[in-house]
């Protein structure tokens, strides 16, 4: 069954995350898409919600396609894509270069000055709307692991299996309603796939606080 939108999506995924209740987790959500469906997971588990950013590393002329991605303070690259499609040395430091000033430039945006949430020594729910290649939540699992949370949980409604599967290697768990075995993309899983704004995370944000 398809999810209305992206905030259906997160009460449904909170269901299935009751179990954290107990133990004081925090949420944090990848913008733009996966902050509307961690902000229904914060209200329901009665947690506090804030972002940790992450940009894909699109192949040349085929965006789409993650070659890696970057988080505050982690790079991911995918050698075995970056060889099989030739990817230069090059190429990958002008686009980490690239999107690396976005990172920066969302960052003051959504904080205003904040500081991030300290999550040494919490559960932490890490949220999106879905699971592709897995590479930007890879990236932001490496960079919340330097800020030394007791447990990073990855929490999404919809992923592709092997994604799924590969990303429990490196999230202590993987919470995914929906793995269908004809996975093609997020947006098949939700009637309602409009682009989430800047200003609807940072109004999201707001909410939450």
């Amino acid at each position: 069954m398809p999810f209305l939108d992206r905030a259906d999506a997160g009460r449904r995924l909170a269901g299935a995350l009751e179990r954290f209740r107990g133990r004081s987790p925090v949420v944090l959500a990848l913008p733009r898409g996966g902050v509307p469906v961690g902000l229904e997971v914060a209200r329901a588990l009665g947690a506090p919600l804030d972002v940790i950013d992450a940009r894909k590393l699109g192949a040349p002329g085929h965006e789409e396609l993650a070659v890696g991605a970057i988080a505050p303070g982690a790079v991911y690259v995918d050698r075995l894509l970056v060889r099989r499609l030739g990817v230069s040395a090059a190429y990958l430091e002008q686009i980490t270069t690239a999107e690396g000033r976005e990172l920066e430039r969302r960052e003051r945006l959504y904080r205003s000055g904040r500081a991030p949430l300290d999550v040494e020594g919490r559960v932490v729910i890490l949220v999106d709307d879905g699971l592709a290649t897995g590479a930007t939540a890879r990236a932001a699992v490496a960079s919340l692991r330097q800020r030394r949370p007791a447990q990073v949980i990855l929490a999404v409604p919809v992923g592709a299996p092997e994604t799924v599967a590969r990303l429990r290697e490196v999230a202590d768990d993987v919470v995914c309603l929906e793995t269908p075995p004809d996975f093609r993309a997020v947006s098949l899983a939700y009637r309602d796939f409009s682009p989430t704004s800047d200003a609807e995370v940072v109004s999201c944000l707001a909410a939450a606080r």
